[in-house]
């Protein structure tokens, strides 16, 4: 349980910060940039949820996104080894999570037409929101992935799955919020020639 009695510590006043591990980092480290970004991509997906309230299917797979990513912020900001008090282990994304978002993705693309060009992100609101939440996933996942190359960091391979998938999902979920692709803005290739 976490438990927030006061929000400002002024800790972070000389541009440092705390993992859940205790560690101090710089807040331009690039961990604490991979979490940060994740947090966006969530904040994001708020956003999105504003458009989604109406379709109880779509918002209720938003709402377990969301608290999968704290559980992704949590297992970034908590790097192997662990250094927690004995009896509390640190919080890991796992294969059951990714599982889940990829029978997500499943079902809703199940009930899409294949697609026969690039898709613009626009449409409805819901899907311009999901592409632009997409933006934000996807350059989580470089910050990610550049960290699991980082000579001496670690990252779990199951966070570097989810997040890849989560960015799957939300191209699949705006198409299905574009009345299951049949409002799609498609591509033209040359077209403004």
């Amino acid at each position: 349980m976490v438990v927030l009695n006061r929000i400002y510590t002024r800790a972070g006043d000389k541009g440092k910060t705390r993992l859940a591990t205790g560690a101090p980092r710089l807040k331009s480290d690039l961990r604490v940039e991979a979490y940060g970004t994740v947090d966006e991509t969530n904040a994001a997906i708020g956003l999105v949820r504003l458009h989604t309230k109406n379709d109880a299917f779509l918002d209720a797979m938003l709402s377990r996104i969301q608290n999968d990513l704290f559980d992704l912020g949590a297992d970034l900001a908590s790097p192997e080894p662990p250094r927690r008090k004995p009896g509390r282990p640190s919080l890991r994304v796992l294969a059951t999570q990714v599982a889940r978002l990829e029978n997500e993705i499943d079902a809703l693309n199940s009930r899409l037409a294949p697609l026969t060009s690039f898709v613009l992100p626009a449409g409805s609101p819901a899907a311009a929101t999901l592409h632009a939440a997409r933006t934000v996933c996807r350059r989580a996942e470089r910050a990610i992935v550049a960290l699991a190359q980082k000579k001496g960091e670690s990252v779990g391979a199951e966070a570097i799955k989810y997040i890849n998938r989560l960015s799957d999902f939300l191209f699949v979920a705006a198409r299905f919020a574009n009345r299951m692709g049949s409002n799609d803005v498609l591509w033209v290739p040359g077209q403004n020639r």
